[in-house]
């Protein structure tokens, strides 16, 4: 890769940041480019978000001079997109950005250029989207004039930076010269096995990862609901069930978020009839924080709520599909309802909901404390403080994470989401 030194990453968020660090760590000359202009003075001016790892880095490649940002998409040897795939309110994909920037490559495209996805997408994108629209811009053809492959980050946020280097990593290319090229590329930063396919197929391996987990995670969720209807604990019948030497059941709760598990699995129901049990297990996962706010009003039909964290995964600072702000903005639009909203990372407001870190302050006078998110913040409370703050000493338990026994030792009245 030698002769390749030029890379320009081209959305900055929790993939393509930490990307084009690494990269520009390894040497090259890197050149980020995101379409917002406040993202792009944050990058300039100082550090970007909560991940472990991911500030040094880029200080690091600041000053070497390696990485730069810049104001469009300009000329390299490899483009890398990463920039978002949501979903429509009718749960298909939106193509929109992919489709824009890859017009703007077109642009500026040469032979011999690489173009990679990075973005989680639906497969067939890189054939029916990417490969197309550089055709009818340029009359280039993947393979002959320049190399195109898909290559999908498996990290989690709040060990990026690590995973970036150890995980495994696949590599389809629209050509095996393709998928070579675009391997060797990866391996001057990537310590885990690079596998390498066609694009298409590892397009569908991506998003295949993240259904399989969601579909697991629904079936944890219907266990949850029908444990209540039996009035059992679910946490202790699953902790059971995964005795068996051959099962392990995952940990229900009020819902999946991320842009990940709670997107990804749209992609196949968009393309194909055949994926029914995808279908139900998103309904199911998305049906949770309605499910978590009755069990809410079960408890406290009306008063003052404290709920603590909102971020869609314990210890990290992303709010991004959180089932927790869904669950917030339910009970923040119901006039029964003074509540409060705290969390670790918080002093932001997200879609409406202001969220404090503020957690003594909040929780004076409540009646009613709901754990959202086990962040390690929360996970040793001092419920005798906490209490004698409260008006009424009621904890609601959405994680299975205390135990029962320790909040009736502070006089609390205890429920979980699982047992009701």
């Amino acid at each position: 890769m030698s002769e390749r030194k030029d890379i320009c990453v081209i959305g900055t968020g929790y993939i393509g940041l930490p990307t084009a660090a690494m990269f520009s760590s390894k040497g090259f000359n890197v050149k980020a480019y995101d379409k917002s202009e406040k993202v792009r003075d944050t990058l300039r001016t100082g550090n970007f978000f909560v991940e472990k790892g991911i500030n040094e880095l880029l200080e690091e490649a600041k000053k070497s001079g390696h990485l730069s940002v810049v104001d469009d998409i300009v000329p390299a040897d490899v483009f890398i997109i990463c920039v978002p795939t949501p979903i429509t309110d009718k749960k298909t994909a939106n193509m929109s950005m992919v489709e824009e920037v890859t017009r703007k490559i077109s642009e500026v495209i040469k032979s011999g250029d690489i173009v990679i996805l990075e973005s989680t997408s639906p497969p067939g994108t890189c054939k029916n989207i990417i490969d197309p629209i550089i055709r009818e811009e340029t009359g280039f053809m993947p393979g002959n004039d320049y190399y195109l492959a898909h290559s999908p980050e498996r990290v989690i946020p709040g060990d990026i930076v690590r995973e970036l280097v150890e995980n495994d990593r696949i590599v389809g290319g629209y050509d095996v010269e393709s998928a070579e090229i675009v391997k060797e590329l990866y391996q001057t930063f990537v310590k885990g096995e690079i596998f390498i396919t066609d694009c298409t197929t590892a397009e569908f391996s991506k998003v295949a990862e993240n259904t399989f987990r969601d579909v697991n995670i629904a079936l944890a969720n219907e266990f949850l609901k029908i444990s209540e209807e039996l009035e059992i604990d679910v946490h202790e019948m699953i902790n059971l069930a995964n005795q068996h030497p051959r099962v392990n059941i995952l940990k229900p709760g009020p819902g999946v978020g991320g842009h990940c598990i709670a997107v990804d699995p749209w992609f196949l129901t968009e393309i194909s009839e055949h994926a029914k049990l995808i279908k139900t297990a998103r309904e199911i996962n998305d049906s949770m924080p309605e499910y978590t706010y009755q069990r809410i009003k079960q408890i406290l039909p009306e008063g003052k709520i404290t709920v603590l964290g909102l971020t869609f995964k314990p210890n990290t600072d992303d709010f991004r599909g959180s089932p927790l702000i869904e669950i917030a903005k339910l009970i923040a639009n119901d006039s029964n309802y003074d509540a409060t909203f705290v969390d670790p990372y918080g002093d932001v407001e997200i879609e409406g909901i202001k969220i404090t870190k503020d957690l003594l302050t909040s929780v004076m006078g409540s009646e009613l404390l709901v754990l959202g998110v086990n962040h390690k913040e929360y996970m040793c409370l001092d419920f005798k403080m906490i209490g004698n703050l409260m008006k009424t000493r009621r904890f609601f338990d959405t994680r299975g994470v205390y135990d029962f026994k320790e909040l009736l030792l502070e006089g609390f009245e205890s429920h979980f989401l699982g047992n009701v």
